[in-house]
């Protein structure tokens, strides 16, 4: 499929070391596809749902020491530790190479190498990254054929050039304690072994959106962000796009599926999702900032996704999807999980294929009770959700208004504030913290500093990402402005104040007022906060008070959180730049 030597040369080494018995090329084409699913399903790797309810969905099940992301055994391997920094895990690229090469070695004897040429972006536009995943398992294949643009029609792109993403994942014995996601940044290359789940071998996704293309992106002038892309139509047919960055269980994908109330629907109002998770973000020639999300599909959490809670997920979801440990439903050849409906099936296998009784379950022990695991997936084409950006396609992306970041905070951060500046809001960004919830394992209201919410996922010291965002700052002439949100705080009881869900784009609507000059704010000790009457409450069983309330500064709250944030730029190291360091003082200054 392919003269590119580069490419071949590699993949003759890659199987020199795992030994497949063969080696096939994806191509793309809906014929080889129809035939991976039906070998796929002959040998009980993915369970054909009923086609009827769930046109062209299956069911896969994986180990179950095998479920999530393992930050634990994720590795930046540069050549100097500290280019790594504190937050990463770091090992010497000499070194990992040779470790995980023995994990390798043979590891794919009586099987198939499947060769995926993908993209991250559109092919052939300025955004574009390509790659080339090499894997033993037809499940990897098929969800990167779903959330990447694959196939032979990238190797036509790639043409003869070497600076492709050199992936090779091998499921191996699926060994925990020999389980590895590593990335060489400065090779372009990331090895993935002794996992079969999601996040660590579907490489296109974290690993390369994200970990090596943040990498790219500073040492070429943009940025991968780990946020959502939304549009808001007006009544007049103008769209403004705004990109969020949230930790996770902050409603970062129902914010980008949003659905308008009814006070903003009935006048015309539309919302489009560009992207539900990752952005790629470039300085356009008009000089404003624009984005575009690399990806060609979503990979969202099952577990209390339902009519309610996000109806265009839901709705995404019921047609080419592969859905990953949630419940078979063995009646009606379906799939449920927990906070999908009050319906849960009688005659049913759980997400470690045994027999479920649902009259079992107990909230308090979901891990050993539940019918879907709580981090249970769905991979689903973009084009299927019913509120997909006519823009989604766009290799040009869509030029951002405003950047919003947000956290799950019980009293410190009031329900929106505006930063001062760019620099200003490269501080907010890198002290975004959640609280921890009843629903994480430990102490509850445990401050996690995420800074941007790419904790995670940033290829490199995180002083350094945080430097790149100060010189991206001084380089777009028309810069986003940056704002900060925060849905969950609390009453003395310890109720959410704020309605959340599609009452969020009240305050969206406030923030892309704010970019258009169109209302004042008022100056606090750290930031810009509306006027309680600019937030629009029409409809809503709350008072003017209450949004007072609610975009209070709590000044005593803020000042224990200032330790707190010097702990973490101390974690973080000697690369954090002066100019966040002087912001923090200031915040103190301005405290009193």
């Amino acid at each position: 499929m392919t003269n590119n030597k580069h490419i071949l040369t590699w993949i003759d080494e890659m199987a020199a070391l795992t030994q497949p018995d063969k080696i096939v090329w994806i191509d793309g084409s809906e014929e080889q596809t129809d035939a991976l699913r039906a070998e796929a399903c002959s040998t009980g790797e993915i369970i054909k749902l009923n086609d009827e309810l769930l046109p062209n969905c299956y069911l896969h099940r994986t180990a179950v020491n095998d479920v999530a992301r393992v930050e634990g055994r994720t590795f930046i391997c540069t050549s100097k530790k500290e280019d790594a920094g504190s937050i990463n895990n770091w090992m010497a690229p000499a070194e990992c190479y040779e470790k995980l090469s023995k994990l390798y070695r043979g590891s794919m004897k009586g099987q198939t190498m499947y060769v995926i040429p993908y993209a991250m972006g559109q092919v052939g536009s300025s955004f574009a990254k390509y790659g080339i995943e090499l894997t033993d398992s037809i499940y990897v294949v098929l969800n990167m054929l779903i959330m990447t643009r694959a196939g032979k029609h990238v190797l036509e792109a790639m043409g003869d050039d070497a600076g492709f993403i050199k992936g090779l994942h091998a499921r191996a014995d699926l060994d925990e304690e020999n389980r590895y996601i590593c990335h060489f940044p400065e090779d372009n290359t990331i090895w993935s072994v002794n996992s079969g789940y999601g996040g660590n071998v579907l490489l296109g996704k974290k690993c390369f959106a994200l970990r090596i293309a943040s990498y790219l992106g500073r040492k070429e002038g943009w940025m991968a962000e780990h946020m959502l892309i939304l549009g808001i139509e007006t009544p007049e047919g103008e769209t403004k796009y705004i990109s969020a960055a949230f930790p996770s269980a902050c409603g970062k994908t129902n914010l980008a599926m949003l659905i308008p109330p009814e006070i903003y629907k009935k006048k015309g109002y539309k919302v489009w999702c560009v992207g539900d998770d990752i952005a790629w973000l470039r300085i356009g020639e008009d000089g404003r900032l624009w984005a575009v999300n690399p990806e060609n599909g979503f990979f969202g959490v099952a577990p209390g996704t339902n009519e309610k809670s996000n109806p265009n997920a839901l709705h995404t979801a019921q047609r080419d999807t592969i859905f990953t440990n949630v419940v078979h439903d063995l009646d009606t050849n379906t799939v449920w999980w927990e906070g999908l409906n009050d319906n849960p099936p009688k005659n049913a296998i759980d997400w470690r294929g045994n027999p479920w009784d649902f009259t079992k379950y107990d909230k308090n022990n979901k891990a050993a009770t539940a019918g879907a695991h709580p981090n249970s997936r769905f991979t689903a084409m973009a084009e299927n959700c019913p509120c997909i950006s006519d823009k989604f396609n766009d290799p040009a992306g869509v030029p951002i208004s405003a950047i919003v970041f947000g956290g799950r905070r019980a009293k410190t951060a009031p329900l929106v504030y505006q930063s001062f500046n760019w620099q200003h809001g490269t501080f907010v960004g890198s002290i975004m913290a959640s609280e921890t919830t009843a629903a994480a394992a430990g102490a509850v209201g445990v401050v996690r500093r995420d800074p941007m919410a790419m904790r995670p996922f940033v290829g490199y010291n995180m002083g350094d990402y945080f430097a790149h965002w100060l010189n991206m700052g001084k380089n777009i002439p028309n810069a986003p402005k940056i704002f900060h949100v925060n849905w969950f705080r609390t009453d003395d009881e310890g109720n959410f104040i704020w309605p959340g869900f599609g009452d969020n784009m009240r305050v969206l609507m406030w923030i892309l007022a704010r970019c258009e000059g169109k209302v004042d704010a008022v100056e606090t000790a750290i930031g810009y906060v509306p006027k309680a009457e600019d937030i629009n409450i029409e409809g809503l069983d709350i008072t003017i008070d209450t949004i007072r309330d609610l975009l209070s500064v709590d000044t005593k709250s803020w000042k224990e959180d200032i330790s707190n944030i010097k702990e973490f730029y101390e974690l973080v190291g000697d690369r954090v730049p002066a100019e966040l360091n002087e912001e923090l003082a200031a915040l103190e200054a301005r405290l009193g």
